[in-house]
């Protein structure tokens, strides 16, 4: 190993990152392909930007056209307990562990800029910083660095910290040693396929996303598709099911880093349904969940709060069967039909004779 890659791994550890490795910036035909058959499906779903950006993510050199070296950095975010058991806990608002503290993005993003600005001194180079800001294919360089490999839930997995290391690249316009790719280590293993509850895993390390309970939550802005609601259960924001039943997390140790520890234990639905757009800013304004924005989490909340049972949350979803924005009337209409027979309330006759929007009244003729 050279000593100016030595000095570099050496930095990125004293930042505080846990895992790093090399690559050259090249992409391979297999995996082009690969990302080309997925959006040919359409299993990209809304996600409309991964299109826009193939060229680029297939030619790191469109990003950014002095690069040399692909850096990629790995940090630990290990939960100190399993989030399956959150599952079982029907009035709780099940959120992913990546969310449950400060937005990791601008956690990352202040230790590549530390290097970023001793790289800049010490060797009077530019580099570039990315941490899921540019259509870089993370994974594969994941993979080609020796990070990890990926699994069959589409994340990487590394051996010392299982499926639970949030990934960010720095471009360098110098050469550096490559590494030696990691292996794939699932063999026969199909936990993390068997365990999706909506089946957006299939075969070897593919995904429909239109299926997956992180995209619905999180990215898709739309009416969620009745025959998934169910399967989401308490889930209001992302999935943790394929990453936590993974085999390899029991040689994980949980992450020391107290930004991304859970501030407090789950908070009840019932907390949440109570929200405002201005009590959700300032709840969440230092959280990723914050930019979903309003709306799509009270979906989301709704959606929980139907398939909880919990008839007392009836009160609760009420409010939302006249609320201004059509998409929350719709979702109240299904929650409180699984809360209740809602088809025999004098509030349903009301709404069916006075609603005017096209989807509440689908979501209305769905009870019949």
């Amino acid at each position: 190993m050279s000593k100016l890659k030595k000095k570099i791994r050496k930095k990125i550890f004293d930042i505080g990152f846990d895992s790093v490795g090399f690559s050259k910036p090249i992409v391979d035909l297999k995996t082009s392909k690969k990302l080309k058959d997925f959006l040919d499906k359409n299993h990209h779903g809304e996600m409309k930007w991964l299109e826009r950006h193939y060229e680029k993510k297939k030619n790191p050199k469109k990003v950014w056209e002095e690069v040399k070296t692909i850096m990629v950095v790995g940090l630990n975010y290990a939960p100190q307990e399993n989030p399956l058991k959150i599952n079982d806990l029907k009035e709780k608002a099940n959120i992913s562990v990546y969310a449950k503290n400060k937005d990791y993005h601008l956690i990352i993003k202040n230790k590549l800029k530390e290097f970023k600005n001793w790289f800049n001194k010490e060797f009077n180079l530019d580099c570039k910083i990315f941490v899921d800001t540019a259509p870089v294919m993370e994974k594969y360089f994941a993979k080609k660095t020796g990070v990890g490999w990926q699994g069959k839930h589409t994340n990487i997995v590394s051996k010392r910290f299982g499926s639970w290391l949030f990934l960010s690249e720095i471009f360098l316009s110098i050469d550096i040693d490559h590494d030696k790719p990691s292996r794939d280590n699932c063999g026969s293993c199909n936990d993390c396929i068997t365990i999706c509850p909506t089946n957006a895993l299939y075969e070897n390390s593919k995904i429909d996303a239109r299926k997956c309970i992180s995209y619905l939550t999180i990215e898709y802005k739309g009416p969620i598709p009745i025959s998934l609601r169910e399967k989401i259960g308490n889930k209001v924001y992302g999935c943790d099911d394929c990453l936590s039943i993974c085999p390899w997390n029991k040689f994980s140790e949980p992450t020391k880093n107290k930004n991304f520890l859970a501030l407090e234990k789950e908070k009840d639905l019932k907390f949440f349904l109570n929200f405002n757009e201005n009590i959700f800013k300032k709840y969440f304004y230092q959280s990723p969940i914050l930019r979903i924005g309003w709306i799509s989490f009270i979906r989301n909340i709704l959606i929980a709060s139907g398939n909880s049972k919990i008839q007392s949350l009836s009160s609760s979803v009420t409010k939302y069967v006249t609320h201004q924005e059509p998409l929350l009337r719709g979702t109240a209409v299904w929650s409180l039909n699984k809360l209740h027979n809602f088809k025999k309330t004098k509030l349903y006759q009301k709404i069916k004779t006075t609603e005017k929007n096209e989807y509440v009244k689908f979501e209305l003729s769905c009870l019949d």
